[in-house]
């Protein structure tokens, strides 16, 4: 027992290292273990889908191996089954895999026809994504003419996936002025054959047409396309076009294209894409294999019902601070509403010793809900004994369940239990997911491994009421696994400490896309407030249930509520009082999917200084919305709360891509070691934020054709966009909870200025005459807060001196150059010098910023200027209106016509000449 007890802790090592990804993979010798494909419950049953899936990633096992020189394969495979499908005696129960860990998801197309795969991936170069969106027809080979084959493409994706690299592709930069000074497509490696057209469809009939260029960009027009030569001798790359049969590799550093704008040269510094996997841990940890690899395992689990036991800490320390009857507030409004509807709920609570206050009881109507809710704890009292609190969950679980596999156990604690890791294997071993709610500032930090190594989630809540920390933990716990159009959503948080003024006042928006089972709640420390709650006609609203003894009041609205902006007024009676409101609401029809808002850290552990990064995402579906205004709030253990506003600019080093949904900020704001939450709020206006239906980052490359035997095959169209269903959203509000995170070594003394400003990521260049216009985001002083001292332009022929030997370019005069602050749009204009490079064929630009104490920036992105006039296609094939006649043929036939002119030419002239010498003798030769 000790030797697995000590085999375990080096495996939970391991997987501690990996970083906040909410992914469960691991590598096992050179294997990757524990992969999670979902199938969405919107996916029609479809047990072909299911052998397809298998087809696929065997496959790309395969592939996978070859491209990273017989190092990696897939191992382990989930495919995780949605309930809406019938049962099946194959069908297993999950254990910790659930939607929210999935890997590669299969659902709908985001918008009709959208069958594109791509990955969510909205972090740094290096840095691991979110998951892999494929459709059930992309799955089913039914797209194979536009993607290329399913598994190729699924090594593709799992290179952004997995090791954090970009395309070596860029739609909106599909053409470039390359060294050679003629127009290049954009792509890794320049061995990549093939030709550029306007490919233009009406009906079934379809043209190609020789590209244009462009007079203003000196490119080619916007709707020039690269078509690759079907039969290709070139191996690379992988991250530009798969699909190609002869291509088997990633681009290295020798024949890596540093000059094509691809996201992979912008977002990791000019490098290849194998440069980037071999720094990876995953190689840093691996050798070649010598044997081939095994085929991959799969197992099918198909969700069951949710299980879920309370488990909470009624020790003397909950006493302190009102936490226990704060602890009852939000635990009646996990069980009245947050709670799913067919889910299992037990409760246990625990101090030395632990008791079964509920056994499992499914939630069919509120009378189950009601039931549970008599059963939270009266009075605190005694020790702390976490480890059986858990095993009472268990037991409790067991009386239903032989196994635990996929249960949750909901935990609560305030304080340390030395014995709490005694447990620790047991839980790992269980199958069960454990969700750890840590209350104030002592709450037992080993509890944090059951809830990394099980999958759940970690939260913590301060003793601060007014930030209603404990309402919005247990609001978040929703099912894993659960359609969106079921889950709880939480329009509303606020929280407000009163002396003098009496009055909370403030309100409310119920958009359209929520609305069904929409609750209010209102909590306060002393006395009941004056409630006063107005919908979007003015009509009161009447209170329905009020728990003096828990002070709590709430009102849930039958139906669908009123879409508009309802009013609130609470009067506090109390002199010194605090104050909550919570709104949350479900979907209003299950065929239009809500606006939601997802909050993240981008690691769960930092040692100070690094700086972190928050995350938003706003979506509807899976379409991102932009413009909202996303506030981020993170609170110490203390009760000490940053507040930060967060952007989706793609600037400055935090946020990876504009316009994608995601909005993000750094946080360097530090007070104190130990555990921090978050909180993000997120508000639109009417007419403010829009859905964008652009096709999304990180995206599949669409094929439009291939050159076969001198002749283009155009595969369909892409589908356009529709540009008048971008239509502006009505106005809305969402609030979400992020995990915990815990921050280490800051220490209690001075410190000297530790953060430089961020990177500019968004320089851009355009000749003008003899001069250059450059514009880009300012930075700040401590990367994107504050105001830079100065900006540091340098100008070089060679875009590597650039990125190598910076201070060694030539600096361009700034001396008018005043900064604006951290986030305004800056522009310069300057007339290049004479560059040292000889026979140089572009300027190439890029910019450091120096802060107050002169720490400098990391070198902006590099952005350039062609010094000619390149030149276009020289190929010799030519549009040809109808596909069914190959070049090769027009020239055989226009030679038979010359040929047979000819000699009807010929026969002529000679027969006119006999008719005027009929005497003539002939002669012989």
């Amino acid at each position: 027992a000790m030797v697995l007890f000590r085999s375990f802790v080096c495996l939970l090592v391991l997987y501690l290292l990996q970083g906040s990804d909410t992914s469960l993979v691991r590598l096992n010798n050179n294997g990757y273990e524990g992969i999670i494909i979902a199938i969405n419950p919107g996916v029609p049953e479809n047990e072909a889908l299911i052998e397809k899936i298998k087809d696929m990633v065997t496959a790309a096992s395969t592939y996978l191996f070859e491209a990273t020189e017989r190092r990696f394969f897939f191992k382990n495979v989930s495919i995780l089954i949605p309930d809406t499908w019938k049962e099946n005696p194959q069908y297993r129960r999950p254990k910790h895999e659930s939607y929210t860990h999935a890997d590669v998801l299969v659902a709908p197309p985001t918008l009709p026809d959208r069958d594109e795969p791509y990955t969510k991936h909205f972090k740094l170069c290096e840095e691991k994504g979110e998951y892999i969106h494929f459709t059930p027809d992309f799955v089913l080979g039914k797209k194979q003419k536009e993607y290329g084959p399913a598994d190729r493409l699924l090594v593709h994706e799992w290179a952004h996936l997995r090791w954090g690299v970009f395309d070596e592709y860029n739609d909106d930069e599909p053409f470039y002025s390359a060294s050679s000074k003629r127009i290049e497509a954009t792509r890794c490696s320049t061995g990549i054959t093939g030709v550029n057209r306007v490919y233009k469809c009406q009906g079934n009939s379809c043209v190609f047409n020789k590209c244009k260029i462009d007079p203003k960009t000196k490119l080619y027009e916007k709707n020039c396309q690269f078509f690759p030569d079907k039969d290709q001798t070139e191996k690379t790359s992988i991250m530009f076009m798969q699909g190609i049969t002869s291509v088997v590799k990633f681009c290295n550093k020798q024949n890596h294209n540093e000059e094509a704008p691809s996201l992979q040269n912008k977002k990791c510094e000019f490098r290849s894409t194998w440069e980037v996997i071999s720094n990876s841990e995953d190689f840093k940890n691996t050798t070649p294999m010598v044997e081939s690899p095994p085929s991959p395992v799969f197992s099918l689990l198909r969700i069951r019902d949710r299980i879920v036991c309370l488990v909470l800490d009624k020790s003397g320390s909950m006493a302190g601070y009102n936490r226990l009857n704060r602890m009852n507030q939000a635990a009646k409004y996990f069980l009245l509403q947050a709670v799913e509807n067919g889910t299992w709920v037990g409760m246990v609570h625990f101090d030395s010793t632990a008791n079964i206050k509920s056994k499992l009881i499914q939630i069919i109507s509120t009378n189950e809900r009601n039931m549970l809710v008599n059963s939270l704890p009266i009075a605190p009292s005694g020790g702390t004994s976490i480890c059986a609190g858990i095993k009472a969950a268990f037991q409790t679980i067991r009386e239903i369940y032989s196994q635990l596999d996929g249960s949750e156990v909901v935990l609560l604690t305030d304080g340390e239990d030395n014995s709490a890791k005694s447990c620790l294997y047991e839980v790992k071993e269980s199958g069960a997911i454990i969700h750890f709610i840590a209350l104030g500032p002592s709450a037992d930090h080993a509890v944090i491994e059951m809830s990394d190594v099980t999958g759940g989630k970690h939260l913590f809540v301060s003793d601060e009421v007014q930030n209603n920390g404990l309402i919005d933990a247990f609001g978040t716990l929703a099912s894993g696994n659960a359609d969106i159009s079921q889950k709880s959503i939480e329009i509303e948080s606020k929280g407000l400490t009163l002396n003098n003024n009496h009055w909370m006042n403030g309100t409310v928006i119920i958009d359209s896309t929520v609305g069904k089972d929409t609750f209010f709640l209102i909590t306060w420390v002393t006395q009941q407030p004056i409630i006063s709650l107005l919908d979007p006609n003015g009509t009161p609203m009447n209170i329905s249930t009020v728990d003096a003894a828990s002070k709590m009041a709430y009102f849930s609205i039958p139906g669908t509520a009123k879409v508009g902006v309802w009013t609130y007024s609470l009067q506090a009676k109390a002199n010194s009082e605090t104050l909550t409101i919570t709104v949350n609401s479900r979907a209003a029809n299950s065929s239009v999917a809500p606006i939601t808002v997802n909050a993240k850290m981008n690691k769960d552990t930092n040692s100070f200084p690094s700086p972190m990064i928050v995350y938003a995402e706003i979506l509807q579906g899976h379409i991102p919305i932009l413009g909202a205004n996303v506030t981020a709030f993170i609170e110490s253990s203390s009760g000490k709360t940053e507040v930060l506003e967060l952007f989706d600019n793609g600037a400055e080093g935090a946020d990876t891509f504009k316009d994608d949904g995601v909005y993000s900020r750094y946080f360097t704001a530090y007070s104190e070691n130990g555990r921090y939450s978050l909180k993000v709020r997120a508000h639109a206006g009417t007419n403010t934020a829009a859905r964008n239906l652009r096709h999304p980052p990180n995206r599949a490359a669409y094929i439009p054709g291939w050159v076969v035997d001198e002749k283009i095959e155009g595969n369909p169209p892409r589908p356009e966009i529709n540009k008048d269903t971008q239509t502006n959203l009505e106005s809305f509000t969402r609030t979400a909870i992020g995990s915990a995170f815990v921050v280490s070594n800051i220490s209690t003394f001075p410190l000297p200025d530790l953060y430089p400003p961020s990177q500019i990521t968004d320089l851009e260049a355009t000749p003008d005459g003899d001069m250059i216009n450059l514009t880009w985001t300012a930075p700040g002083d401590n990367f994107d807060v504050g105001k830079v001292k100065q900006y540091i332009i340098r100008i070089s022929g060679s875009i590597l001196d650039l990125r190598d030997k910076f201070d060694d370019a030539l600096q361009v005069n700034t001396t008018d150059l005043l900064p604006n602050e951290a986030n305004s749009k800056e522009t310069f204009t300057f007339k290049p010098g004479n560059i040292s490079e000889k026979n140089a064929t572009h300027i190439f630009i890029a910019i450091q910023s120096v802060d107050n104490s002169s720490l400098t920036s990391k070198v902006s992105n590099i952005a350039q200027v062609a010094l000619f006039i390149p030149q276009g296609d020289t190929d010799e094939i030519h549009p040809n209106p109808n596909p069914g006649i190959s070049i090769s043929s027009l020239v055989l036939l226009v030679v038979g016509c010359v040929v047979l002119v000819t000699i009807i030419l010929s026969v002529t002239i000679y027969i006119l000449k006999k008719k005027k010498n009929p005497n003539r003798p002939s002669t012989a030769f």
